[in-house]
């Protein structure tokens, strides 16, 4: 069969063909139509996340959409090694499958699937979200973010506030308050931590952060000057921003009602990310969210690794 093959660590796949995969107990072979590309996957693929394959080669892609033999129309997560999303088939386990809803394309579904899991899982299972309840987004304009703002509005966020490096990106987003900061700038860390303060006043219930480093210890701090005694789980869902670690007082922890979590792949069980994309397909199939795509064929599977994230590349297979 065709396939993007990842012939060794570190290196970008290729077109080749590779044996195609037979079904054994418990699991399905899948005809795949659609798989999109994460930073995540990407790794993974090439054996740089702590959840790769160890033996090479092996067919890049780690998650996708298909249909079983029975032409249900599904998402597949973690195929069975060595075969990956990025190839005419691949095979799953049967626990590891989601159906789509009618009026749900397979672009889309493959596309939104990654991102918006992440941000779903975060705020309902994470953080415990509740209707009403106010959220921020740190790090709103990115894939998941952004995705994160519409989960929020569509689950029944009272106010949404979003934070981020990019002001006009910012303002695009349907959002009730935005606010940009720039940590490279003089003092920055302290001007974003005092920008946020009069809006932050009345408590945040929740906070979705996707860059950590300093823009997260800003607003932690903020959280901790404030007058409100309302607990804010924040959760950790990301390090865009580049730093892997913070200097964090313990005094803001001990002098605030922050509950810090995080959210990632051995925080949330594969039942719940799992319940998350079917929440994330019912409202999408609805047209309460929607993710910018671009198409690519897998024949040009080089030109979609090396697209940019935003809009989300999409290898369409058949």
């Amino acid at each position: 069969m065709r396939a993007a093959i990842v012939k060794e660590k570190g290196t970008i796949p290729v077109m080749g063909h590779f044996d195609s995969p037979v079904a054994t107990d418990g699991q399905l072979v899948i005809n795949v139509t659609a798989a999109a590309l994460s930073r995540v996957s990407k790794f993974r693929s090439m054996g740089m996340h702590y959840s790769s394959e160890v033996n090479f080669p092996i067919v890049a892609g780690m998650d996708g959409v298909g249909t079983t033999e029975d032409g249900s129309r599904v998402y597949f997560a973690m195929p069975t090694g060595p075969y990956g999303s990025l190839a005419e088939q691949t095979m799953v386990g049967e626990k590891l499958i989601v159906r789509l809803p009618d009026g749900l394309d397979d672009v889309t579904a493959a596309a939104i699937a990654n991102p918006a899991m992440s941000s779903w899982a975060a705020l309902v299972f994470r953080a415990g979200f509740k209707s009403g309840q106010t959220v921020l987004i740190n790090g709103a304009t990115g894939a998941s973010g952004s995705l994160a703002v519409q989960i929020a509005k569509g689950l029944g966020a009272k106010k949404v506030i979003v934070t981020g490096r990019n002001e006009s990106k910012l303002q695009a987003l349907d959002a009730d308050e935005a606010i940009a900061f720039d940590m490279t700038a003089d003092n920055g860390q302290k001007v974003f931590e005092d920008s946020l303060m009069p809006v932050i006043a009345e408590g945040v219930d929740v906070v979705l952060d996707y860059l950590w480093g300093d823009s997260a210890l800003a607003i932690m701090s903020a959280l901790a000057k404030t007058n409100s005694d309302r607990a804010t789980r924040f959760v950790s869902i990301g390090t865009s921003s580049g730093q892997e670690s913070l200097h964090l007082p313990s005094s803001i922890l001990r002098s605030s009602t922050i509950e810090l979590v995080g959210s990632g792949g051995k925080s949330v069980s594969k039942a719940d990310m799992l319940s998350a994309v079917k929440g994330v397909f019912e409202m999408a199939a609805e047209g309460k969210i929607t993710i910018a795509t671009a198409e690519f064929a897998l024949e040009e599977i080089e030109e979609a690794w090396n697209a940019p994230l935003t809009p989300r590349p999409v290898v369409k297979v058949k």
